[in-house]
């Protein structure tokens, strides 16, 4: 039987990749949730690694990582509205976790995010644990969850 709904997710390697990815990202930040482009864009574009996510080869949602001072970081997670629902931020997320652990500068380190509120369960299943209150990020309410590999 055929999958219904095949998503792959790729490592972002060519420029056309990237601009598909900073689309995604400005369809649902910028337009969608109201994020200042000056916020959603930042000097961390050109040393994070990226990711696109295509469902039936149509681009429906994009992540990132970067090391930080104080350890991973996993941001931008962006899933176009059509797709919410159909697990394309779980791929995401089992991707961007699987690029990390192939890292070997990785190892021992803790990994961690700003999540919006409606993700945490997302990431929860991940392993992922809620560190501190509530706070808001681009007037968006968010919790910084952690993980260590």
């Amino acid at each position: 039987m055929k999958e219904e709904n095949p998503i792959v997710v790729t490592k972002v390697l060519t420029k056309e990749q990237l601009e598909t990815i900073f689309k995604i990202r400005e369809e649902v930040f910028v337009i969608e949730q109201e994020v200042d482009p000056s916020e959603e864009y930042d000097e961390f574009e050109d040393t994070s690694i990226h990711f696109l996510a295509k469902v039936n080869n149509i681009p429906a949602g994009t992540a990132r990582w970067r090391f930080t001072d104080n350890g991973i970081k996993l941001e931008r997670f962006a899933v176009i509205k059509q797709q919410r629902g159909k697990g394309v931020g779980q791929s995401l997320v089992k991707a961007v976790l699987e690029d990390i652990a192939k890292n070997p500068d990785a190892k021992g380190k803790k990994l961690y995010m700003h999540a919006q509120l409606p993700a945490v369960p997302l990431y929860a299943k991940f392993g992922f644990d809620k560190v501190g209150d509530l706070f808001e990020e681009c007037n968006i309410q968010h919790y910084k969850m952690e993980l260590y590999l």
